[in-house]
């Protein structure tokens, strides 16, 4: 099977930046897509960036768009969120994700890989 590892998270001052990093392991790793999922108290998960593995393409949530940049090494397999002007609002937990499929939906329910999620707060 394939298990995603997450960086740990920080608490970050709203103007700042972080880079999560999300390292797979498996007998074959070989998606066709990984992208960032996250979290809110009481809140949905929803979708942050995903990054197609061979060519590179990305999609971003409209509200990380500009901020919010992801990418990846196949080399190493991972795959990189770097955020910048953090807001408070962007404090949740953050999930990378992998599916093998092709697309880059922005539904949870399309990934079937998932790291523990790792904790962002951006404080005022």
């Amino acid at each position: 099977q394939v298990q995603l590892v997450e960086s740990r998270g920080g608490l970050v001052q709203a103007g700042g930046s972080l880079r999560l990093s999300c390292v797979a392991s498996g007998r074959t790793f070989s998606p066709y897509a990984m992208a960032w999922f996250r979290q809110a108290p009481g809140k949905e998960r929803e979708f942050v960036a995903a990054v197609e593995w061979s060519g590179g393409s990305t999609y971003y949530a409209d509200s990380m768009k500009g901020r919010f940049t992801i990418s990846r090494d196949n080399a190493r397999n991972t795959v990189y969120l770097q955020m910048n002007s953090l807001k408070p609002e962007d404090t949740a937990v953050y999930y990378c994700a992998a599916r093998q499929t092709i697309g880059l939906p922005t539904s949870r329910y399309a990934y079937r890989y998932w790291g523990q999620g790792t904790q962002v707060t951006v404080s005022s």
